[in-house]
């Protein structure tokens, strides 16, 4: 048994995992599990750099993390930095913070490293499971990039597009420094364009159509299912491993593009940080099953983090 912390750092969230790896059994047993929103990646799709605000709310959240790693005793820590800061002139900044806080440099990974872990992490406690055939087609929705991997047992094919929940936001939704309340039909049929024209780029590398079963990760994928199953608080337990249709998908995207800030707030499961953002995070998920001709999708909690955590035992 190994004692690892693992550290996921991506456009809109950042999260821990301080597990026990068990090799042998295949299991990780969590100690602690945590998300925090700091939205990293905020305004690098328009200025290219990271903003100081957005830099000062991921330095805090490394500042507690750091304390709950030595407060377990972890023997090994990995940092990995997802798409806002592979994108951003000034990522030299993020990475002397997150090395002084944590005593760990952030590994600024590929689309193609962050599509392995996620598949990792995804699918190695799904072998044997009923109704789910190989191969599996992983889809990871983030804030500033969508990863997509086919596998069996191991990664077949990867790629990884610039298509995520805030970076679809903000290039499509914002006018005048303001996200449209709600969006305008001309805002969400130019987004959908965009959507469409990054599938296009992702079927290029993957098979997207010979998967059996649809697996989606992070949290516009979770949100959706907490909303389809009208959760009254968010409860990972009932999420991890539901199943959401096609049609469902569809009508809470469709709703959710209809609505106002008010009204998605008022959602008990809905993450306040997800209010502005979760919208283009549904129509990212609809687009994809509407393309790959998934009939419902498999949503997992288990994802980059746990395929990081893996990494270390």
């Amino acid at each position: 048994m190994t004692r690892v912390a693992a550290i996921d750092c991506g456009t809109n969230s950042i999260r821990l995992l301080v597990a026990d790896a068990h090799p042998e059994t295949g299991e990780l047993t969590d100690l602690d599990r945590r998300m925090t929103i700091v939205r990293l990646g905020q305004d690098v799709d328009r200025t290219g750099r990271l903003a100081p605000e957005a830099l000062e709310r991921t330095f805090a959240a490394c500042r507690e993390y750091a304390a709950v790693i030595k407060e377990h005793g972890a023997e090994r820590l990995r940092f990995v930095a997802t798409s806002a800061s592979r994108d951003a002139e000034n990522r030299d900044v993020f990475v002397r913070g997150v090395l002084d806080i944590l005593g760990v440099e952030p590994e600024v990974i590929t689309g193609d490293q962050e599509a392995e872990f996620s598949f990792t992490g995804a699918t190695k406690e799904l072998a044997g499971r009923d109704h789910l055939d190989k191969p599996y087609l992983v889809v990871d929705i983030g804030g500033g990039s969508t990863e997509f991997v086919v596998g069996e047992d191991h990664v077949r094919a990867a790629r990884s597009v610039d298509v995520g929940c805030v970076r679809m936001t903000e290039r499509h939704l914002v006018h005048d420094g303001t996200v449209t309340d709600p969006p305008t039909g001309a805002q969400v049929a130019a987004m959908r364009a965009d959507i469409e024209a990054a599938l296009d780029l992702a079927g290029e590398t993957v098979p997207l159509r010979e998967a059996r079963t649809l697996v989606g990760l992070a949290g516009s994928v979770t949100t959706v299912s907490a909303i389809a199953q009208e959760l009254p608080e968010y409860d990972s337990a009932a999420i991890h491993h539901s199943r959401v249709s096609l049609d469902r998908v569809r009508e809470i995207s469709d709703w959710l593009l209809r609505s106002t800030h008010a009204e998605r707030a008022a959602v008990p499961s809905m993450h306040p940080g997800r209010v502005d953002v979760i919208g283009a995070g549904a129509l990212v998920l609809l687009a994809i099953m509407e393309r790959t001709g998934a009939e419902e999708v498999v949503v997992s909690e288990h994802d980059i983090l746990d395929g990081i955590a893996w990494s270390l035992a």
